[in-house]
């Protein structure tokens, strides 16, 4: 395997994050239908040219020296919103981290998320969080590894037409 680095995305991986974004797709797709639409893509071309440029939502790629996108983790700068009972902190919200299949199981993962942990703590930020779907076990086996905690626990009920 060629080496991996980490640095942060250029309008030159967009082709790359769209692939990776349509694996995670589909993932999604499998685990909640009736929520998600199959055959597209969480962010557009423009979408993503923006997210890369704007520095409070940093997208980190894995490239390999061909500069190939082999992974990818969406983050966004938060602020709490102000409440009179809650301290004013920062977060490094994950959005989604995502492994090229043929790149499983060579610690890419690991690399993106430790990134932004070392990312979240030079930005002063309190913690870093992120979402999960249910049914998604092999992300929550992931993130458990990581030493993530569960921090709250969002409950639905749908609706029947």
């Amino acid at each position: 395997m060629d080496k991996i680095k980490i640095r942060r995305a250029e309008k030159k991986d967009i082709e790359g994050l769209l692939r990776l974004l349509g694996e995670v797709l589909e993932v999604h797709v499998r685990i909640r239908p009736d929520i998600f639409i199959p055959g597209t893509t969480k962010y557009t071309r423009e979408e993503l040219e923006e997210i890369i440029c704007d520095e409070n939502t940093p997208v980190f790629v894995a490239v390999d020296t061909d500069e190939y996108v082999a992974g990818y983790a969406f983050c966004v700068l938060e602020k709490q919103p102000f409440t009179t009972n809650m301290r004013d902190i920062r977060t490094l919200y994950i959005d989604d981290i995502c492994v090229d299949s043929k790149f499983r199981k060579q610690h890419i993962g690991e690399t993106l998320y430790k990134h932004a942990l070392k990312f979240a703590g030079k930005a002063d930020c309190y913690d870093v969080t992120l979402n999960v779907w249910e049914g998604n076990d092999a992300a929550r086996a992931f993130y458990d590894k990581m030493g993530m905690i569960v921090k709250k626990t969002q409950l639905e009920y749908i609706l029947e037409e």
